[in-house]
C-alpha cells in the first residue's frame, strides 16, 4: 500500500524521477498478473456470456477486466499500461529497457485514441472519459513529460516530414503533366483528322470536373489485365481465376458509364473486391519488367485500334456528308410541285428595284439547300437593325430553283429583298470560258469520280474520299470566283456559305477600310497549322517560286469583297492561269480554298476574329464565350446542322431560326433533335 501512494503522489513535480522508476517496477512485474486475471475473467463469465455476438463479447470482457484493475490500482498506473500497449504493442521487458521511461516518453493523448493498434473499437469504459479529465491529464503529463525544447524540436521534425510530403506530391505532380505532355506530342503524329481535328489529348478536352471513380475502375480494369496476362504466364492459375473474375464484374458494373452518376450501387463493392485481388496479385506477381512491358503493347494495340477506328470514322463520316436527308428532300419535291402549280404573275418578288442598288447591303449566297439558305437568311434579317436595306441574292441549280423560289415566295423576309437564280442560266459559264468546267468534263476528272473500279473502301483513305465529294462537281461552288460577272452593277457584295448563321448586324463590315484589298476575311492560321503549305503542293516550282508556305490562310464563309477593285486587279482572270496549270491536279487537290488562297494571295484584309468563328461541324472545342460574341458562326466540315452526324451542343444555335412547325416541314417529318 505504501508502494501504490508513493506511485499515487507521481503528480508531484519533485517526485517524478520516483514515479517513473515505480512505474516501471509495477508494469514489469503486475503485466502477467493483468493476464491471468483477464484470463480467469474470461472463464468465469464465458458461461453468462455465450449468448452474445463475438464482437460484444470481446468488448464486454475488455471493460470487465477494466473494471476490476480499477479496484486495484491508481489511474496513473492504468493510464501507463494503457499508453504503452497503444503505442508500443503488446507489454514486453525490451519495450521498457529500450524506452527506460526517460523523460521522453510519451503518452499524451494515448488514452483518448479511439483505434487500437488492430484496428478495432477501444471498449466505452475508455471512450467515455470526461474532457475536462482527459484534458486535465494530457497537461499534467505534459509538464513531466516534454520540456520547451522538446516541445520545438518535435514541432520542427513535423514540419520537416509534412515538406517531404509536399514535395513528394509536387514531383509527383510534375511527373504525371511531362506523362501527358509527351503523349499529347505523341498524338500528334496520330492522324486525326477524323471529324476535323478532334483528339482525346487536346489540353482543350480535359474534363476538370472528371469522374474519378470511373477513372478509378478503369485503371483497376487495365492493371487487372496486366496481372492476369503475368498470371496466366506463370502458370499461377488461382489468382488468374480470381482475377478473370473480378475484371467481368467491373466489366458488367462499369457498362457504358461515363460518369460517377451513371454506376449502379454496387460499384463500390466492385471496387473494393478488384483492389483486394490486385493487392494480392502485387505481392506474388509484380515484376517491373514484365508490367512495363505489358502495359506498352497493350498501348501499341489500343492505338492501332484507334488508327482503324479513325479510317472507318472518316469514311463514314465523308459518306454521310455526302448524303442528302430524306426530310430535305422531301421538301424540295414538295416545293417544286407546288412552284410550278403556281401561274407566272404570282413566281414574283416584290422590290425588285433594290436588285442593283450601290446604296444597300448586298449579300450573295449560293446554296442547293433549301433549309440551310433559309437560315441564313432568316437569321441575317433577324438581327439586322434595318431590313429594309438588306438585299439577298440566291443562286441555285435548276433541280433546286423552284422550291428555293417557292419556300421564299411563301415566307418572304419582312422588308428584306430578295432574289433567285438559275446557275444553269448563265450563258457565260461555259467550258471554254471556265477552266474548271472545262476540267470537269473531261476524261480524267469522269474516271476519278465514276470509274466503277475506283476505291471507295478504307484502304483508299478518307482524305482522298474527302475530295470525291459532289459539292466539287458543282459550278455553284466556284461561282464565288465569277462575282463581278455575275452581278456587274454591284460596287461590294458579303459573301455567305449556307452553312453559317449569323446571330448581329453585319453593316459595319461595309465601313470596314480594305486597305485597297480585295477581300476581307477572318485569317484561320495559328502557329504551325492552316498555313499554305497545308492545302498547296510546295514540291511543285511553279508553287515554291511564287508563294511562301508559311503565309496565313483564311476561311471562306464570309467574305466581304470590293468588286471595283477585283475588275482592277483582273482577280477572275488570276483565278483562270491557275486553274489552266492545275489540269492534273498537281497544284493541289480539288476544292476553292487552295485556289482561293492562290487568286487573293497578297490581296486579302484580315477581318477581326469575332467576326467570323469556325469549327462547329468538326471541332468539339470551340469556346462557347467565342460562339456568343461571334457576328456569325459557321458550321464547316462534315458536321452539318441539317445533319444527324453533326454536334448536339451546337444545333441550338442552328435551329432556332428553323420554323419546325411549318406546315411543309411537319409532313416531311422534320423534328428538332437536341
Amino acid at each position: 500500500m505504501a508502494l501504490m501512494r508513493g506511485l499515487a503522489g507521481g503528480r508531484n513535480r519533485a517526485s517524478g524521477s520516483r514515479f517513473s522508476v515505480v512505474a516501471f517496477i509495477l508494469i514489469c512485474f503486475l503485466a502477467p498478473l493483468i493476464f491471468f486475471l483477464a484470463r480467469g475473467l474470461q472463464t468465469s463469465d464465458q458461461e453468462d456470456i455465450s449468448a452474445l455476438p463475438s464482437k460484444q463479447v470481446v468488448k464486454l470482457k475488455e471493460w470487465q477486466t477494466l473494471q476490476d484493475l480499477k479496484s486495484l490500482f491508481s489511474k496513473e498506473v492504468l493510464d501507463a499500461i494503457m499508453g504503452s500497449v497503444d503505442d508500443m504493442g503488446p507489454l514486453s521487458l525490451d519495450n521498457f529497457r529500450k524506452n527506460n521511461f526517460s523523460a521522453s516518453w510519451r503518452v499524451v493523448g494515448a488514452m483518448i485514441s479511439n483505434v487500437t493498434s488492430k484496428g478495432q473499437e477501444i471498449p466505452h469504459a475508455r471512450q467515455e472519459i470526461p474532457k475536462a479529465e482527459a484534458a486535465k491529464s494530457s497537461d499534467d503529463y505534459a509538464q513531466w513529460n516534454d520540456n520547451p525544447a522538446q516541445v520545438a524540436r518535435r514541432q520542427l521534425i513535423e514540419k520537416r516530414r509534412e515538406k517531404r510530403a509536399a514535395d513528394l506530391v509536387k514531383n509527383d505532380h510534375e511527373a504525371i503533366v511531362k506523362l501527358e505532355n509527351a503523349a499529347i506530342e505523341h498524338s500528334k503524329s496520330v492522324d486525326s483528322a477524323v471529324l476535323g481535328k478532334y483528339n482525346l489529348w487536346r489540353k482543350e478536352n480535359e474534363n476538370e470536373n472528371a469522374d474519378t471513380t470511373v477513372r478509378l475502375m478503369r485503371d483497376q480494369m487495365i492493371m487487372a489485365m496486366v496481372y492476369s496476362s503475368i498470371a496466366k504466364m506463370k502458370n499461377k492459375l488461382v489468382i488468374y481465376q480470381e482475377l478473370q473474375f473480378q475484371l467481368k464484374e467491373s466489366q458488367r458494373s462499369l457498362g457504358e458509364a461515363t460518369s460517377d452518376a451513371e454506376l449502379p450501387h454496387s460499384a463500390h463493392e466492385k471496387i473494393k473486391g478488384m483492389g483486394h485481388v490486385l493487392s494480392k496479385a502485387k505481392e506474388q506477381l509484380y515484376d517491373c519488367k514484365l508490367v512495363t512491358g505489358k502495359l506498352r503493347a497493350m498501348l501499341q494495340t489500343a492505338d492501332e485500334k484507334v488508327r482503324g477506328l479513325k479510317k472507318q470514322s472518316a469514311f463514314l463520316s465523308q459518306t454521310a456528308a455526302k448524303t442528302i436527308p430524306n426530310a430535305i428532300h422531301c421538301l424540295s419535291m414538295r416545293l417544286t410541285i407546288d412552284y410550278y402549280l403556281l401561274p407566272p404573275e404570282k413566281r414574283k418578288f416584290p422590290r425588285s428595284e433594290n436588285l442593283e442598288n450601290p446604296d444597300l447591303y448586298h449579300y450573295a449566297l449560293f446554296s442547293d439547300n433549301v433549309l440551310a439558305a433559309s437560315v441564313v437568311v432568316n437569321s441575317t434579317v433577324m438581327n439586322a437593325k434595318d431590313p429594309s436595306k438588306h438585299v439577298f441574292h440566291l443562286v441555285t441549280d435548276k433541280l433546286n430553283f423552284g422550291a428555293m423560289n417557292m419556300w421564299f415566295l411563301l415566307n418572304p423576309p419582312g422588308k428584306a429583298t430578295i432574289h433567285v437564280e438559275n446557275v444553269d442560266e448563265f450563258k457565260w459559264l461555259n467550258s471554254s470560258y471556265c477552266p474548271v468546267l472545262r476540267q470537269l468534263e473531261s476524261a480524267t476528272m469522269k474516271e476519278f469520280y465514276f470509274k466503277a473500279g475506283h476505291p471507295t473502301t478504307l484502304s483508299s483513305g478518307a482524305s482522298n474520299l474527302k475530295y470525291r465529294n459532289p459539292k466539287y462537281l458543282s459550278m455553284l461552288n466556284h461561282l464565288r470566283f465569277y462575282l463581278p460577272e455575275v452581278y456587274p452593277k454591284l460596287d461590294r457584295i458579303l459573301f455567305l456559305d449556307d452553312d453559317i448563321v449569323v446571330q448581329k448586324d453585319l453593316t459595319g463590315l461595309w465601313s470596314v477600310d480594305l486597305h485597297g484589298k480585295v477581300n476581307g476575311a477572318v485569317e484561320t492560321c495559328g502557329e504551325s497549322f492552316h498555313r499554305f503549305d497545308k492545302y498547296l503542293n510546295f514540291s511543285n516550282p511553279h508553287i515554291a517560286r511564287n508563294f511562301d508556305p508559311n503565309a496565313c490562310g483564311w476561311a471562306y464563309g464570309m467574305n466581304f469583297f470590293d468588286l471595283k477593285v477585283w475588275k482592277k486587279k483582273d482577280i477572275t482572270g488570276i483565278y483562270h492561269k491557275w486553274q489552266n496549270m492545275n489540269e492534273g491536279r498537281t497544284l493541289w487537290k480539288l476544292g476553292t480554298l487552295p485556289p482561293g488562297l492562290i487568286t487573293f494571295y497578297g490581296l486579302t484584309h484580315p477581318l477581326n476574329k469575332s467576326w467570323h468563328v469556325l469549327g462547329l461541324g468538326y471541332n468539339p472545342s470551340v469556346d462557347r464565350k467565342e460562339i456568343q460574341n461571334a457576328a456569325v458562326i459557321h458550321y464547316n466540315g462534315n458536321m452539318k446542322p441539317w445533319l444527324d452526324i453533326s454536334m448536339a451542343k451546337y444545333r441550338s444555335y442552328w435551329t432556332k431560326y428553323v420554323k419546325y412547325d411549318h406546315l411543309y416541314l411537319r409532313n416531311c417529318k422534320f423534328s428538332e433533335r437536341r
